[in-house]
């Protein structure tokens, strides 16, 4: 009789397994315990990741921001206003971090790890996928959420700039930037119930 099929050997193999995983999942848990309590894990923004960690949280970030940007996107985003009141938006909030036609690095963006998109370069997401990255913010990267001080229309103005960055000349950015309102009268008009000026003429 073959012995691989006595009585009992798939039980013991069974329990081989099991004890296997046990030992594995162990493992597992004293080396996260290591690397949290034991300091094994550098958080110096000076000290870039390795490539299997960048790679993990890069692809992590990827499929979260594209399972979670589902609100669909305003029909009117290459409307002028739309994009003038984005620019006043993006020059007072995102502009010293992800720079502008004409800009040099700034302090904060040189020493920022993850180093953030220059923007003027496009940043490859779909207008719902960005909408949701400014609206919410991306864990341990510096984005903060503007969704907690920002209207979802003020948001969809910056959607509407940042569409439109990528062709900007530098004089035509700076245009741009000088003739929008003041950041805290776009900021005034949204807590006041005030219409933004392209709501109010596209009614």
């Amino acid at each position: 009789m073959n012995r691989s099929f006595e009585p009992g050997t798939g039980k013991r193999w069974l329990i081989l397994a099991a004890a296997i995983l046990v030992g594995v999942m162990a493992a597992g848990l004293g080396l996260s315990a290591l690397v949290v309590f034991g300091g094994a894990f550098d958080v110096a923004a000076d000290n870039p990741h390795s490539e299997p960690v960048y790679w993990f949280l890069q692809k992590t970030r990827q499929y979260s921001i594209a399972a979670r940007a589902t609100d669909a996107a305003p029909t009117d985003l290459g409307d002028a206003k739309r994009i003038s009141s984005g620019a006043g938006q993006y020059a007072e909030m995102c502009s010293s971090r992800h720079l502008a036609p004409g800009m040099k690095r700034t302090e904060i963006s040189r020493g920022r790890y993850p180093r953030a998109p220059e923007l003027r370069r496009g940043s490859g997401l779909t207008p719902a996928e960005e909408f949701w990255v400014v609206k919410h913010g991306i864990k341990m990267t510096g984005m903060p959420a503007w969704g907690v001080t920002h209207d979802d229309d003020l948001i969809w103005d910056v959607v509407a700039f940042l569409r439109k960055l990528p062709e900007l000349t530098v004089e035509q950015y700076l245009s741009l930037v000088k003739n929008v309102p003041a950041h805290d009268e776009m900021m005034n008009q949204m807590n006041t119930g005030t219409p933004h000026e392209h709501e109010h003429e596209s009614r």
